[in-house]
């Protein structure tokens, strides 16, 4: 198994000699490797059981390494950036020929960001290559937000995992690009839609496709081994409900549940607080003996956009029931 810690060097030997090694971010973790390297990403895909097609987000240390992937950055990129970074936003540039075809599944683009954890931003500091950097769960299964997710399940295939704590934002970068001068939200995440359009004005929502340009746009993605039903939980509880059940719900406690089969995402209602509890709750439930998760939408403004982005794709959709 992998070994746990926080040492930052010990990392920095691993990449250098071409391992990966899972680090902390404030979104979820990641499952780093030198981003110049095509042999290195590969072990990423490999490890990962990621299809690729699939293109990888590469992190850099700061703004001032943007121009060192990307060859072209429109002025309301680098507004966001200023503004935003480090943080959990993901901006799709023109890349440098230096980024491998591999890591942008051979699109002209390339994804980039600055991660806002204090122990990732030193050990970028340290290197002179950026990282490959996807979440460090097997491909389409529940995000990692702790060190210990990623030991139980990719602990035997990597060399080091840098405990940074648990994840602070809890769901993955906000990712955006732009057509023709005009910002584009790929995949709703940690920063809000609204706060994007405070810096750069309107932006167009694209999402769910079979051909993914950005990373995280696949229909189905973020799913727990249990098949996952995504509706009225009062409705679902009526239909299925002699089936052994455990339920995800925002806020409210369902009396005919037993309470240790249902998890509340936020007591006191705070998007944010849902936010960083989505991924180890669906991880936690997914451990249950049941047949069925039922789950609610949050509301759908703020971070309750990517919220339930993240539960739509995690949900079993032939037996959704609205």
């Amino acid at each position: 198994m992998a070994l746990v810690g926080t040492d930052i060097t010990e990392a920095v030997k691993y990449l250098d000699k071409g391992s990966l090694v899972a680090v902390p971010t404030e979104t979820v973790y990641g499952l780093a490797g030198n981003a110049l390297d095509t042999a290195v990403v590969a072990k990423i895909f490999e490890v990962k059981g990621r299809p690729a097609f699939d293109p990888l987000i590469v992190h850099i240390p700061d703004y001032q390494f943007m121009g060192r992937v990307a060859h072209e950055v429109p002025e309301a990129a680098a507004e966001l950036a200023r503004r935003l970074w480090p943080g959990p936003l993901t901006l799709v540039l023109p890349r440098r020929k230096i980024i491998p075809d591999l890591v942008t599944s051979g699109l002209d683009t390339v994804a980039i960001r600055v991660p806002n954890h204090p122990i990732t931003l030193e050990l970028l500091q340290l290197l002179d290559y950026p990282l490959a950097c996807p979440s460090a769960n097997p491909f389409g299964y529940v995000s990692p937000t702790r060190a210990s997710h990623v030991q139980q399940q990719l602990g035997d295939q990597i060399p080091y995992i840098l405990d940074g704590g648990p994840c602070e934002v809890g769901i993955e970068s906000t990712i955006v690009g732009f057509d023709q001068g005009k910002g584009v939200i790929y995949r709703p995440g940690g920063i809000t839609v609204e706060n994007i359009e405070k810096i750069i004005g309107k932006v167009i929502i694209k999402t769910s496709v079979s051909n993914p340009v950005t990373p995280g746009m696949l229909e189905n993605h973020y799913s727990p081994g249990k098949t996952l039903i995504l509706g009225s939980i009062k409705n679902l509880l009526g239909h299925y409900g002699d089936e052994k059940i455990a339920i995800l719900t925002y806020r409210d406690i369902y009396p005919e549940v037993p309470e240790d089969h249902q998890i509340q995402l936020s007591p006191a209602g705070d998007l944010k607080q849902a936010a960083q509890n989505l991924f180890a709750s669906l991880r936690k439930l997914d451990a249950m003996d049941i047949s069925y998760i039922f789950a609610e939408p949050v509301p759908n403004h703020g971070l309750g956009i990517a919220i339930n982005d993240r539960l739509t794709r995690a949900a079993t959709k032939l037996k959704s029931l609205r």
